[in-house]
C-alpha cells in the first residue's frame, strides 16, 4: 500500500526541498511533536557550529605520537570522543587551525561517512582539533550539553538529521542542517536528570578502561615488562651505529617470505626474545583457524542479520555504528560455516589487524574475509589470550607481519606464528577477571546512555 504525505504549499521549506523522502509521515509527526513542546533550534542554543577544516589542512604525514588530539570520524563511539588510537598534531599546526579547536563539553558530529553519531569532547586533554568531515556544536549556557547530547542521540534527534539527508546521492550534512535541528528544552531540572545518567555513563566507561588497564599491567609485570613502551623500546639501543641496520641471514628471508628492512627492525627482534625467555607457544598451537566470507556490497541491506566487518569489531565487542545486514535466506546458507560461536575470539587480520575480542553470546550474522574465528583447542584462558593480542606485545608482531604494504593485510599463515607467553594459569584467570569486570562496566554505561535516551523519548511524549 503507498505511503503518502499531503503537504500545504505554506508548509514547504521554501524551493530547498520537493522530494517526497523529506515530507514522509513520520518525519513530519515528529517535528510536529517538538514544535508542539518548548522548543528552540540548535543553532540558537549553542555558542557556535563550525564545519571542520579542509582536508588539506591536515594531512597523514602531520600525525605524531604526542600533542594535541586530533577528533577524527574514527574516534566517535558510544557518545564520547574516544582515547584509544588517538592521533596528534604539533602545537604550531593547532594554533594556525585554532577556529577548529573544541574543548570538553563540546559536541561533535560526523559530516560524511558514518553520518549523525554525536559524540561529546572530554576532558582527557584541555584542547583538540577536529579533522575534516566532522561538525562541532559549541557548549553554551543556554542549556545543559550532557542533555543536548542524549536529545541528539535519541530518536528524535537522529531522525531530523536523518530527513535532511534523505534523498542525497552522496550523503553529507552540513553546519546549516546541524543548526536547523530543533531541540526540545525542558525545565532545567529535568535536564539534570537526563545528565546525570549520561556522566554516570562516562564513568563506568572508564571504569571499563581502568579495569582493561590492569589487566594489561598484570601481563606485562608478570613479564617483566611492566614499563614497556614500543618507542622506548625501540631505542633500546639509541646511540649505537648497529641499531641502523639489522644483518639477516638468507634462510630467514626465506622462512619469513620478506626482504624489506621494516620486517627485520631490531625491536621485534627484542620483543619475541623477550618473551621466548618465557614459557610460550605458536598460536597455531593453541587455536584453530577458520576465514569468513566475503559476500558483496550488493547484498547489504539495511536490516536483517549481522554481517560483521573490520569495522564492526573492537576490543570491547561489537561495534553498534555503521552496521550491515544480510537477507534471512543468505545467511541461512552461509551460517554452518561462517556464523561465530560465543566463547570464540574473533580477530581482524585487515586494514587495522590484531584487534582481537572474545564472542560472550551467541549472535546471527556471519564474519567477513577481513576477520578471522578462533577456537581454542587447548587450555588456556580466552580472555587472556585476546587480551595479549590486543597487548602492545601483541600488536607489535601484527604490525610487523602486516607491513610492507599500502592495505595492512595480516595473513592466516602470519596469524599462526604469534608468539604467545603462557603465563601460569592463575595469572590467567587473574586476568580474565579483570577483563570480565570491564566489560560488565562498558554494558552498563551502554544500559545509561539507552535510559537516558529512552528518558527523552518520554518527556517529549508524555508531556
Amino acid at each position: 500500500m503507498p505511503v503518502y504525505s499531503i503537504i500545504k504549499k505554506s508548509e514547504l521549506e521554501g524551493a530547498l526541498r520537493l522530494d517526497a523522502e523529506y515530507y514522509r509521515p513520520e518525519y513530519l509527526d515528529i517535528n510536529s511533536k517538538i514544535k508542539s513542546k518548548n522548543s528552540k533550534f540548535l543553532g540558537d542554543l549553542a555558542k557556535n557550529v563550525i564545519c571542520g577544516p579542509f582536508g588539506s589542512a591536515i594531512l597523514q604525514e602531520n600525525y605524531q605520537e604526542k600533542g594535541v588530539p586530533l577528533a577524527r570520524v574514527a574516534d566517535l563511539n558510544d557518545w564520547f570522543v574516544g582515547s584509544d588510537r588517538l592521533v596528534f598534531i604539533d602545537e604550531i599546526l593547532s594554533q594556525s587551525l585554532k577556529r577548529y579547536q573544541v574543548i570538553e563539553g563540546d559536541v561533535v558530529v560526523s559530516q560524511r561517512g558514518t553520518i549523525a553519531m554525536f559524540s561529546k569532547i572530554t576532558n582527557k586533554f584541555p584542547k583538540w582539533n577536529i579533522s575534516a568531515n566532522l561538525v562541532s556544536i559549541k557548549k553554551s549556557d543556554k542549556i545543559n550539553f550532557d542533555y543536548l547530547l542524549a536529545f541528539l542521540n535519541s530518536s528524535y534527534g537522529m531522525s531530523q538529521l536523518f530527513r535532511k539527508l534523505s534523498g542525497q546521492v552522496q550523503p553529507k550534512i552540513t553546519t546549516d542542517d546541524v543548526k536547523q535541528i530543533l531541540i526540545f528544552v525542558p525545565d532545567i531540572g529535568k535536564q539534570r536528570e537526563v545528565a546525570l545518567l549520561v556522566t554516570s555513563a562516562w564513568q563506568k566507561q572508564e571504569e571499563s578502561k581502568s579495569f582493561y588497564s590492569q589487566a594489561e599491567q598484570v601481563l606485562l609485570k608478570e613479564l617483566g615488562l611492566e614499563d614497556f613502551e614500543e618507542s622506548s623500546f625501540a631505542k633500546a639501543s639509541a646511540g649505537k651505529q648497529d641499531d641502523l641496520f639489522s644483518i639477516v641471514k638468507f634462510s630467514d628471508i626465506k622462512k619469513f617470505k620478506r626482504m624489506d628492512a621494516e620486517y627485520f627492525q631490531p625491536k621485534y627482534e627484542r620483543l619475541t626474545s623477550r618473551i621466548k625467555q618465557t614459557k610460550h607457544s605458536l598460536l597455531g598451537d593453541l587455536v584453530s583457524i577458520k576465514k569468513g566470507i566475503e559476500v558483496g556490497a550488493e547484498q547489504y541491506q539495511e536490516n536483517g542479520k549481522l554481517f560483521f566487518r573490520v569495522s564492526s569489531l573492537s576490543r570491547q565487542g561489537i561495534v553498534d555504528k555503521d552496521q550491515k545486514y544480510l537477507s534471512d535466506e543468505l545467511y541461512q546458507k552461509l551460517k554452518a560455516n561462517f556464523e561465530p560461536k560465543a566463547g570464540e575470539i574473533l580477530l581482524t587480520k585487515d586494514a587495522t589487524p590484531g584487534i582481537a575480542y572474545v564472542l560472550k553470546e551467541k549472535v546471527e550474522g556471519v564474519i567477513s574475509s577481513g576477520i578471522l574465528r578462533l577456537k581454542l583447542k587447548q587450555e588456556i584462558e580466552a580472555e587472556y589470550l585476546a587480551l595479549f593480542i590486543n597487548s602492545i606485545l601483541g600488536q607489535m608482531q601484527a604490525e610487523r607481519d602486516a607491513g610492507g604494504s599500502i592495505i595492512s593485510h595480516w595473513k592466516p599463515e602470519q596469524v599462526k606464528n604469534l608468539i604467545v607467553p603462557i603465563l601460569p594459569q592463575k595469572t590467567q584467570q587473574k586476568i580474565t577477571e579483570l577483563v570480565i569486570k570491564s566489560h560488565q562496566a562498558r554494558e552498563k554505561g551502554k544500559e545509561l546512555l539507552a535510559q537516558a535516551k529512552q528518558k527523552v523519548e518520554n518527556l517529549i511524549e508524555s508531556s
